[in-house]
């Protein structure tokens, strides 16, 4: 009979903070930039150069453990992680391993299995270290120091979860919260979220915890729970064997699905941690807290009970809108401008989430204005264009933000409710079509419905839909 194994996960997430400049230097913090151009003495590690820390930092760290329910840490300190590494100028990273900013939170998840809570060990304030570009035609390694001393909040969860399912719905929970703090976009393409996966597996039941390894490299959540499943097998594997799983950093290989071992994992001994000798110590008053603590936006599950309380949206339109701050920002803007809450919804949850689909886009990519938005709303409601028009404008208006308005007016788009010249299509539609004309006489509805759609084709869809429904049936 065969062993039944439970996995234990926990995770450190990487969060890079959405400050202007970096944790302890002027030097710009944007993605993108030509290597090495946003460094300076400090973030390359000079000797001589002195680190000051960035009050932006220390209220976002705040701000993150005042949303996942963290205690604050009055008093808290600075140490130094020592390592040699490429990437890593200095040969110690300024981090928190003894007072960290933040302890003992927690927040809810919801899976198919029910809900629960996945505990917070710690948030710690940190620098990110630069990083290395590797060259295989060139066979060298190059360095862009612009990443240096970026602000990081390290978070840490407890051993809570059991699946790739939960690991998911806390890192998309995490993910929410931050993107609505404005703390930080937590784009996993472009490295502002990273996840290191700590797992181990043990037979059900066990009250001991197996040896855990942890995996690297992920970036993407579909990416995490490949490596889950493929880290779970592979030491179930070694176990069924009779072998040991050994304590080690892994890199996970998303295109052949297979991790390989990258180092021994290191403990906290091993950095020879100490105090960081050039920055005081961070005393937070309950002034400060309560100050950081009334600036705290509205959350997702607040916004949910007041888009159907306000808005009369269903409970399905406010989960979706809530679910990226993207949406529940140009949901509020353009309903605000039209006052049509429902069909700013549909808009959005329809047209919009297909053409980012089609597209390739996540939704913080969408460029056009929340007025357009409302223009097209506005104009499709009124009946100015038909809704066939109105979507074929609104493809433009979400590639290009063109102002629908002035589109339609300039090129003829508005719809013909003339009655002679519907009449004339009508007609003419009636000739043509004599065997359904024949059959909606014999009593089938349906042949009407093709009968419109080819009134609307020959208008090129700019038809008053109601009066060509109208028409054909008086002429019928």
């Amino acid at each position: 009979m065969s062993k039944i194994y439970e996995t234990v996960i926990g995770l450190e997430v990487h969060v890079e903070l959405a400050t202007k400049t970096k944790i302890f230097c002027s030097c710009s913090t944007a993605f993108g930039g030509a290597p090495n151009t946003h460094t300076c003495p400090v973030c390359t590690g000079m000797p001589g150069s002195l680190p000051v820390l960035n009050r932006q930092v220390v209220e976002y760290a705040m701000a993150v453990g005042i949303a996942t329910n963290c205690k604050i840490t009055r008093y808290c300190k600075f140490d130094r992680k020592n390592y040699f590494y490429p990437d890593n100028p200095q040969n110690y990273q300024i981090s928190q391993l003894y007072l960290p900013i933040c302890r003992d939170g927690g927040i809810e998840i919801e899976t198919a299995a029910g809900k629960k809570t996945v505990g917070i060990h710690e948030i710690h304030m940190e620098e990110d270290a630069g990083k290395l570009v590797h060259d295989e035609w060139e066979d060298v390694s190059i360095v862009d120091y612009n990443r240096s001393g970026v602000p990081l909040i390290e978070i840490v969860s407890e051993p809570d979860m059991r699946s790739a399912e939960e690991v998911i719905a806390y890192l998309e929970k995490l993910r929410l919260i931050i993107q609505y703090l404005g703390a930080s976009d937590c784009k996993l393409n472009e490295g502002s979220m990273r996840a290191d996966v700590n797992l181990s597996v043990r037979e059900a039941g066990a009250a001991y915890f197996g040896t855990r390894t942890e995996m690297k490299n992920l970036n993407s959540f579909k990416a995490i729970a490949r490596a889950i499943e493929g880290e779970r097998a592979r030491q179930i594997e070694l176990l069924e064997e009779g072998k040991q799983v050994i304590q080690e950093t892994r890199r996970w290989d998303d295109n052949k699905e297979t991790s390989h071992a990258m180092r021994s994992k290191e403990d906290a001994k091993d950095y020879r941690y100490f105090p960081e000798p050039d920055l005081v110590p961070v005393v937070i008053s309950d002034e400060w807290i309560a100050q950081v603590r009334s600036r705290q936006p509205e959350m997702r599950e607040e916004k949910m009970a007041r888009y159907q309380t306000q808005y009369g949206l269903p409970a399905y339109d406010a989960g979706i809108l809530t679910g990226d701050k993207t949406f529940a920002d140009l949901f509020e803007a353009a309903t605000e401008i039209c006052g049509k809450p429902k069909k700013v919804s549909n808009w959005i949850m329809v047209e919009t989430i297909r053409l980012l689909k089609e597209n390739g886009m996540d939704p913080d990519q969408i460029q056009f204005s929340p007025e357009n938005l409302a223009k097209i709303v506005r104009l499709a409601d009124e009946g100015t264009v038909t809704n066939t028009v109105a979507k074929e404008v609104f493809e433009l208006v979400f590639l290009k933000d063109i102002d629908p308005e002035a589109y339609i007016k300039e090129h003829g788009l508005s719809t013909v409710s003339d009655e002679g010249a519907l009449r004339a299509a009508v007609e003419q539609v009636i000739r043509e079509n004599p065997q359904s004309v024949e059959d909606y006489r014999n009593g089938k509805e349906k042949a009407i419905g093709f009968l419109v759609g080819q009134t609307m084709k020959a208008m090129k869809g700019k038809a008053n839909p109601g009066m060509v429904n109208q028409l054909l049936r008086e002429l019928l």
